[in-house]
């Protein structure tokens, strides 16, 4: 492997790493994202040839890779995946955040699957809404329309809350 081909692929893990993670966790435990990403990165590696959109790529691959993981995962009990993985956590805390980010990570948990993965992409992945159509195989427009549900789903849900009332 030439010298610019590392750097180029430590170029990628830097930029989107933290996102794929954060995305994976969504789909799989902690531990079982984190090899989900690293995986995404050997597949890129022992590509012939560049994806035309290595960052929708790797989320496909990512998605692809979490998933079967997670089946895997899904045949110990209950019990087992408690002890050796911890809650999953996709808002980091922060003192001085003004919302309740244990009842939103509840509320986005809570939305329908492809819904929930749209939200995820867009807005802590910042991918265009083109970008999450062609990893998603659906029409813009219906992209648009699935993200859009889930934010009303969202703000209708987290306004019906006492705590959001009153911090208006």
């Amino acid at each position: 492997m030439e010298k610019s081909q590392i750097e180029q692929l430590t170029q990628w893990y830097r930029e989107y790493g933290p996102e794929l993670l954060l995305f994976a966790r969504q789909l799989t435990t902690d531990q079982a994202a984190e090899d989900a990403v690293q995986e995404a990165f050997v597949q890129l590696l022992r590509q012939p040839r560049l994806p035309e959109n290595v960052r929708a790529w790797l989320y496909r691959v990512v998605r692809n890779s979490a998933r079967t993981l997670f089946r895997r995962l899904r045949h110990r009990t209950v019990r087992q995946r408690m002890a050796r993985h911890p809650e999953n956590s996709w808002f980091d805390p922060c003192p001085d955040d003004m919302m309740d980010a244990q009842y939103a990570q509840h509320l986005l948990e809570a939305l329908p699957r492809k819904q929930r993965e749209i939200v995820v992409m867009r807005i802590w992945g910042q991918m265009t809404l083109k970008e999450i159509s062609d990893l998603v195989q659906k029409p813009v427009s219906s992209v648009h329309r699935l993200y859009e549900v889930a934010l009303e789903t969202l703000r209708t849900k987290w306004e019906a809350t006492p705590c959001a009332r009153n911090q208006d």
